[in-house]
């Protein structure tokens, strides 16, 4: 386990976690835009993106033991 996966929540973590979901709202805005323009061929590419940068985000959350579990019902 590195420093950066110690489960720690600190200045560090808390800026990258702050660097994430940053990068998440941009792709997300160019989401919208590409939804409100009816482009197809971006909103495919931009959805992509956005994935991605929900997927880094969720990784990270893993890292440090901070993962959602599911909610038993």
């Amino acid at each position: 386990m590195t420093d950066d996966e110690t489960g720690v929540v600190d200045e560090g973590f808390l800026r990258r976690y702050r660097e994430l979901l940053d990068a998440e709202d941009i792709a997300f805005d160019e989401l919208e835009h590409a939804i409100e323009d009816g482009d197809r061929a971006n909103f495919e590419t931009d959805l992509d993106a956005w994935k991605i940068t929900v997927s880094r985000r969720l990784a990270f959350l893993d890292r440090h033991g901070l993962s959602q579990q599911p909610a038993v019902t």
